[in-house]
């Protein structure tokens, strides 16, 4: 039992990581583009960039399903999805700072 819930531990902890770890350290920088700035004025964000991000890594699972890697591709696409609602709250934390 001990064994076990230690080793669902390190799979959540590595499948939070993997998700973090597709946004690149530019993404929360202040570069060209629209951006967003998170409640307080302390995170400012990239919102094109994301979404290119996104759109890259849905391109990336639709490559892997024609070639037959589903799993990797649903990966992606998991991904993918990630982006897209940190996008979405990013917009509405935006809306919400007004």
């Amino acid at each position: 039992m001990r064994r076990r819930i230690s080793a669902l531990a390190v799979t959540a902890a590595v499948a939070g990581g993997v998700l973090f770890a597709a946004l690149p350290a530019q993404a929360a920088t202040a570069a060209a583009g629209r951006q967003s700035v998170a409640a307080g004025g302390g995170i400012s964000v990239n919102i094109d960039e994301l979404r290119q991000q996104s759109a890259d890594l849905k391109a990336k699972a639709d490559r892997l399903d024609r070639e037959g890697e589903h799993e990797a591709a649903d990966r992606a696409r998991a991904q993918a999805h990630a982006l897209d609602k940190r996008i979405q709250a990013y917009l509405d934390s935006e809306e919400n700072m007004s």
